[in-house]
């Protein structure tokens, strides 16, 4: 006697038939976009680094006065390595304080390839937006004056003053602080929950945040009408490094403009040596972080 055929099997309803169905990260949420790292990490990150910042400088200047310095005025090369060790104290604390999230890694500080169209299609767009939004500011405000980094780093005083200067301009500091405040601080302040009109604004009021920071670091160096422009340079920066997925074009962008500035309001080079320049510069980039994306995976 032949058996009876199975009962059919129920279609799923809709609602568990899309409960059972993966879904799609939203934007904000991309897999490695919002790091791990919880949002009281950037406070203590940045006591942390200002701390160990102040120290190291100290201690810099105590062995360049042993060597012959001044405390009060330190040489150029004191200079220059009491600026490199006070910027590496910031990555120093980003570092330890990402390390005590699990999961973190080099790719959630944006360390990761992006394709060059990508990549240079976004610095474009954020050049256009910074330097014309600038130049209807300092027409307003009759800009004026410039960066005093560079003369306190003593670039007129010798070729080897003007290279590290240029070095620590150039490479250090954009590396250092792009890792900092876009990839650690920009990174933990999107995981604010932020909606208007039902739209998500977390990463808008991140990266206005992070510009203010970014600005607001500069107040030693700057004229206190140069921290406006810092400020949405800063957010530009941001909305690169979102868009792209990478810090890699916003360290570029950084040090091509910290290189255009050292050029043209300290040094008066010409366009090709301006040029040389940029392009010296972004050689010591990519040999220094070129290998920290290197296993990363491309983003398309």
């Amino acid at each position: 006697m032949a058996g009876r055929p199975p009962p059919p099997v129920p279609e799923p309803a809709p609602a568990a038939q899309a409960a059972q169905e993966p879904t799609a990260p939203s934007p904000e949420h991309r897999e490695g976009d919002v790091p791990p790292w919880p949002l009281w990490t950037v406070p203590a990150a940045i006591v942390l680094g200002l701390g160990l910042g102040t120290v190291a400088t100290i201690m810099v200047e105590v062995i360049g006065a042993l060597g012959g310095s001044r405390l009060g005025h330190p040489a150029p090369a004191v200079s220059i390595a009491g600026d490199i060790v006070f910027d590496l104290s910031f990555v120093a604390a980003a570092v330890y304080f990402a390390r005590l999230s699990p999961g973190g890694s080099l790719a959630d500080f944006g360390f990761r390839r992006v394709a060059l169209r990508r990549g240079v299609g976004a610095v474009i767009l954020a050049v256009l937006a910074y330097y014309i939004l600038t130049a209807v500011y300092a027409a307003l405000v009759h800009l004026h004056g410039k960066d005093k980094l560079p003369s306190e780093l003593g670039v007129s005083h010798s070729t080897a003053a003007l290279v590290g200067a240029a070095v620590f301009v150039c490479a250090v500091a954009p590396i250092c602080e792009e890792l900092f405040f876009r990839g650690f601080v920009f990174g933990a302040l999107r995981h604010l929950r932020i909606r208007v009109a039902g739209r998500h604004l977390g990463v808008w009021v991140a990266a206005a945040l992070t510009g203010i920071l970014f600005g607001a670091v500069h107040l030693s160096s700057a004229p206190v009408q140069y921290l406006v422009p810092l400020g949405f340079l800063g957010f530009v920066l941001c909305v690169v490094r979102w868009r792209t997925g990478s810090l890699y074009p916003c360290i570029a962008l950084h040090s091509a403009n910290n290189a255009l500035a050292l050029g043209v309001n300290e040094l008066g080079w010409n366009a090709g040596e301006i040029a040389a320049l940029i392009l010296g510069a972004w050689v010591v980039v990519g040999l220094v972080t070129g290998p920290l994306g290197a296993r990363s995976p491309r983003l398309t």
